[in-house]
């Protein structure tokens, strides 16, 4: 029965490009004698190989071996890791992704970038080293055994006979890497048998002819043995043998003492055809091909073979890969899940006064419904929570190249990687970051010179860090450079019309302006910055996301950029209010506190509206009626209730009518199934199935400041209030 490899295909390449992170952030971070990260980096190359090799892509195998083949010869300490080594790996690594990203799109890749580079990699691999090995044919070094039998018997190890399939190098494995990596359990004699290799006019070079005798004297456990060969299993005949065995077979055969030679080794097939090498741990550093590291294999023993199977195969269900369609699904089946709980509990409070018997019942039981339908929620939810290091590990690269490209030196160092969120937001939080990351190197950070003559170290330096706090997740992007230039940028401003001249503006204020689209103060453009494009798009992405940006800058010593995101864009906490005849919901991680106020408390300023002073800082009040436009007439702010939320950094009054309660919702996007509409951020179905609309906080308040007079110019109008009441979500 044949199988269809191409359902292992999205496996395959989802695992690739997670080798090609592995590979990058090594490679970054690489020393000469940092073995561990040359191992990582090779068994990266290696997956990668061998992988395409068995789905047939043999593009991406003939470019992936010259990578292995040069970080092979620098786990050997055959090659040293030189700056240009280094940097044409990394540019390995962009064309392995190109090679891939065709593999999944079926696409053909012409990049002249990846010939470009593959040149330079096979002038890396002919530069001759003066520190090669050089494996001189038919000089044959053996241990030595005694044939006495009680000498052999104390003797542990193992016999393997290997003989790979003629079509093995297609798949983009090499016998000689699986043989060396069994020199980390032990130490080898190896025998290769070149008695059916062809003459050379009917050699086919893609085939292969040779097969392997080994004895391996080591402690570990066949299981272990049996691992170095997992990724040939079924393109290779294998046995694997006690090296008792063999001793107790030449006892019985009364063997004499100087006759233990090639002959019993390899049963006589090669007896005068073999080449043997003599491979261990401190002649030769040797790849390392299975997961675990050899020091751990190297204390094992035969015993262990049967809870070392246990472990990997505990090991092997630790985690499972799930199509994300699927955990979409399942979040959506959870969030309905929420609505109806909702609407029960609505039916539970309607019948509260009602004598049944059963009502009692009913009630204990939608408790218990409510807990259970949080827990699931939350538990689901944690499904598509993944640590900020998935966007994070990108950064370093960008870094690298950038700085190097702009002269200058930069340390890019990094807090809170393991810090979760949502899939969701993580996905589209990641170009907003790249933004602000590449205003910090071109604007932010001075050149070496001008940060020496100020007296700076001449490395600048940029933190990029993410926390958590409330149902937020916090990141921070924070440089030591010369920081924001108030006075240019308000000239700026003024030129461009942005501000006048009798505006008073705070330092708050003149930051806030480089969010305007269009505005930059960037004299000449360049391929990095200076097209005022980039900043604006930055705040609107991250205000889409339910969040806000913001800056606080000091001249000469820094700017730090503050973006808040919510954890999950799929369900919240809200507080109901109502205003008028419409009810909205409030996220609770916006509201301070709610309390009642009279007109006295409020003060009227000229072309700034009501203020109210909050906490010894005087607040804008926003009346919700006014801006979207629910009542003809203006509403008296006599002992009314006033919820103060805070959103974009900003804080606000919102007058409301009545509060309902709190209540858990599931959030539809209006962009999605409707259009986008400034002031909300979705939608929501309450217990008693109607649509609720969910309050952008930031855009309400940014509504109610745009305007100083009654005339809001963003309210929503009419026909989208009746829309959006229609609206199926």
């Amino acid at each position: 029965m044949s199988i269809d490899l191409s359902q292992f295909v999205p496996v395959f390449l989802e695992e690739s490009f997670e080798g090609l992170e592995v590979m990058e952030s090594g490679l970054l971070n690489l020393e000469e004698d940092d073995a561990e990260a040359i191992n990582a980096i090779f068994r990266a190359a290696h997956s990668i190989k061998g992988g395409a090799g068995t789905f047939g892509f043999s593009n991406i195998t003939d470019f992936t071996h010259v990578v292995e083949t040069l970080m092979d010869e620098l786990r050997a300490g055959r090659r040293s890791c030189s700056d240009s080594l280094k940097s044409v790996l990394l540019s390995s690594v962009d064309c392995i992704r190109l090679l891939l990203e065709a593999a999944r799109d079926g696409t053909s890749c012409d990049d002249p970038q990846i010939k470009q580079v593959h040149q330079q990699l096979e002038a890396e691999l002919s530069f001759d080293n003066k520190d090669k090995v050089a494996i001189v044919d038919n000089e044959f070094e053996k241990i030595e055994i005694s044939s006495s039998p009680v000498a052999v018997k104390e003797t542990q190890g193992w016999v393997i006979d290997f003989a790979p399939a003629p079509h093995l190098l297609m798949t983009g494995n090499e016998p000689i890497l699986l043989i060396s990596a069994l020199a980390d359990l032990g130490q080898l004699v190896t025998y290769a048998a070149t008695d059916q290799v062809p003459s050379l006019d009917e050699l086919n070079p893609e085939e292969l002819f040779l097969h392997w005798k080994i004895d391996l004297y080591s402690d570990c456990s066949e299981l272990a043995v049996r691992e170095v060969f997992e990724w040939v299993e079924g393109d290779c005949s294998l046995s694997v043998l006690p090296l008792q065995t063999l001793a107790d077979e030449v006892s019985e055969e009364s063997v004499p003492n100087d006759s233990v030679s090639d002959e019993i080794a390899f049963d006589k097939v090669a007896e005068k055809s073999s080449t043997a090498l003599v491979l261990n741990n401190e002649s030769v550093e040797q790849p390392t091909i299975r997961s675990e590291t050899a020091s751990s294999k190297n204390n094992d023993d035969s015993s262990a073979a049967p809870a070392q199977n246990t472990r990997k195969i505990q090991a092997d269900q630790g985690s499972i890969r799930v199509g994300i369609d699927k955990i979409d699904g399942l979040i959506n089946r959870v969030g309905e899940l929420v609505i109806t709980q909702s609407m029960l509990g609505q039916v539970g409070l309607e019948m509260s006064d009602c004598d049944h018997p059963g009502v009692e019942r009913l009630n204990d039981g939608l408790v218990q419904l409510e807990r259970n339908t949080r827990d699931l929620q939350e538990e689901v939810m944690r499904i598509r929570m993944l640590p900020i290091s998935f966007v994070f590990n990108r950064f370093p690269r960008m870094v690298h190249d950038i700085s190097s490209k702009l002269g200058k030196v930069v340390e890019l160092t990094l807090s809170g990687e393991q810090t979760e969120l949502d899939k969701t937001v993580m996905e589209k939080i990641g170009d907003p970051l790249l933004h602000l990351i590449r205003n910090a190197l071109d604007h932010g950070l001075e050149t070496p010179q001008e940060r020496i003559a100020t007296g700076k170290a001449e490395s600048g330096t940029i933190h990029l860090s993410a926390s958590h706090q409330g149902g937020f997740i916090i990141i921070q992007i924070k440089d030591d450079g010369r920081g924001l230039d108030t006075n240019k940028i308000q000239e700026k401003a003024l030129s461009s019309g942005l501000i006048t001249t009798d505006q008073v503006l705070s330092d708050s204020d003149i930051h806030d302006l480089i969010f305007v689209p269009g505005f930059s103060t960037v004299a000449e453009v360049n391929d990095l910055s200076g097209r005022g494009v980039g900043m604006d798009v930055v705040r609107r992405n991250i205000e889409a996301l339910g969040g806000y940006v913001a800056v606080v800058s000091e001249a000469g010593e820094g700017s730090t950029f503050t973006v808040s995101l919510p954890l999950t864009l799929a369900i919240l906490d809200g507080q109901l209010i109502k205003t008028q005849h419409e009810i909205y919901i409030i996220p609770l991680l916006s509201i301070i506190e709610s309390i009642w106020v009279s007109t006295e408390s409020l003060n009227a300023v000229a072309g700034r509206g009501r203020l109210f002073l909050f906490r010894d800082e005087y607040i804008p009040v926003i009346n919700l009626s006014d801006v979207f436009c629910l009542s003809e007439t203006t509403k008296s702010f006599t002992n009314s209730l006033m919820v103060i939320v805070e959103g974009g950094g900003k804080r606000a009054g919102l007058i409301v009518d009545e509060l309902q309660g709190q209540q858990q919702v599931v959030i539809k996007s209006l962009e999605t199934n409707y259009k986008r509409v400034e002031g909300f951020s979705g939608a929501t179905i309450l217990g008693t199935g109607q649509v609720a609309l969910i309050l952008d906080v930031a855009g309400v308040i940014k509504m109610g400041l745009d305007s100083s007079t009654k005339q809001y110019p963003h309210a929503i109008n009419k026909d989208d209030g009746y829309l959006l009441a229609k609206v199926d979500i």
